[in-house]
C-alpha cells in the first residue's frame, strides 16, 4: 500500500527536527533486515530514505538512476548485497546517523 503524501511529509518533517526519531527509523530498518523480514525492512529503509535525503540525492551520491534505486526498495524489490551496502554507506555519510554493530549472546 503506497504511503499518502501527507504521511510522508509528516515523517520527513519529524525526521528533520528530531535526530532521535531519525536514528530510530534507520535502526528499525536495519534491525528488521537483520531479522530476516526483508519485505518490511525494504519498506522501512525506503521510508528512511524519503524522510532524510530522498531518492534524488541518493541517486546523485551513488551515481545510479533514481528509478532503479526506487525499484530496489519498492514492493518486490531485491537489491544486491553490493547495492544494499552502498546505500547503507551513503545514508550514513549523508545523514550523520552511523550504525554500530555488537554481538550479544542469548541468555538461556
Amino acid at each position: 500500500m503506497p504511503l499518502t503524501h501527507s504521511f510522508q511529509e509528516t515523517i520527513r518533517a519529524r525526521a528533520e527536527r528530531d535526530p532521535t526519531f531519525r536514528e530510530a527509523l534507520f535502526q528499525e530498518a536495519m534491525q528488521t533486515l537483520l531479522q530476516g523480514d526483508t519485505d518490511y525492512g525494504r519498506t522501512a529503509l525506503r521510508t528512511y530514505i524519503n524522510a532524510t535525503i530522498g531518492f534524488e540525492r541518493l541517486s546523485e551520491v551513488l551515481d545510479r538512476p533514481q528509478k532503479s534505486l526506487m525499484r530496489m526498495f519498492g514492493p518486490g524489490g531485491n537489491p544486491t548485497m553490493g547495492n544494499l551496502m552502498a546505500v547503507i554507506r551513503a545514508l550514513q555519510e549523508e545523514t550523520g546517523v552511523h550504525l554500530e554493530i555488537r554481538a550479544v549472546m542469548d541468555v538461556a
